[in-house]
């Protein structure tokens, strides 16, 4: 598997990278890949069926300049920045054949991270449809986003994360797991005791990354951006 330790200067470009990546695999086939990328400012990242005003303080989000984006696999809104490992993972599903049932591809790849984390995690458990969590509170969200032959998964992981951000700029979602039994953001959340470097070496050995891929898609990442995640039509379309 190729890996890709990239954060590229603004969250619509980490965005349209994740489906630039999946876009040439599913068109050329190329090797399945790992990239790992932080952002070191806060930005809400909205799902793809999310609503920006049910899930979204906006007025506070302009106010204290945090931008706003929406990304293309579905999910609920987050919060990132500092201290929240973003991971992507562009899968074979002609390979992996299992993967192409949701709630199948969904508990296999959180067993595979939750092996990988053991040792400093060896509490992790996966609830709801895709949380990884300490005993009841999460620490990882994933979402997936699917093509005919490729998957992409992305993946969250709060390691050193100012946890009180959430609830000053996410509202309280309304579709909620039932483990979370309606406990408010402060209460449901939690840091892993980890560290990034560690965590991604982890994360290459579970996935065996060890290909750098250097050449990729920068041409087709910039007219993402353009034509969809930099465009107020495509981040407040619901």
């Amino acid at each position: 598997m190729r890996f890709l330790h990239l954060t590229l200067p603004t969250p619509e470009e980490n965005l349209a990278l994740d489906e630039a990546l999946l876009s040439e695999a599913e068109r050329a086939g190329s090797p399945e890949t790992l990239r790992v990328w932080e952002t070191p400012i806060p930005c809400v990242v909205l799902g793809y069926f999310c609503r920006l005003e049910a899930d979204v303080n906006v007025a506070r989000c302009d106010a204290d300049g945090v931008a706003i984006r929406r990304r293309v696999s579905g999910g609920g809104t987050v919060l990132i920045g500092r201290g929240c490992l973003n991971f992507s993972l562009v899968l074979d599903m002609r390979r992996r054949p299992a993967l192409r049932d949701v709630g199948r591809s969904h508990a296999q790849i959180l067993r595979h991270i939750s092996e990988a984390i053991s040792e400093k995690a060896p509490g992790t458990v996966h609830r709801g449809i895709s949380d990884l969590c300490l005993g009841e509170r999460k620490f990882s969200g994933n979402a997936q986003r699917r093509r005919r032959d490729w998957l992409l998964h992305h993946g969250t992981i709060l390691y050193d994360f100012d946890l009180a951000q959430v609830s000053r700029y996410l509202r309280e979602p309304a579709r909620q797991p039932d483990y979370r039994a309606t406990r408010s953001h402060g209460d449901f959340i939690t840091n892993l005791s980890a560290d990034a470097p560690w965590l991604i070496d982890r994360l290459r050995t579970a996935w065996d990354a060890r290909e750098p891929l250097a050449d990729w898609p920068r041409e087709l990442t910039a007219r993402l951006v353009a034509e969809r995640y930099a465009r107020p039509e495509w981040i407040r379309r619901r």
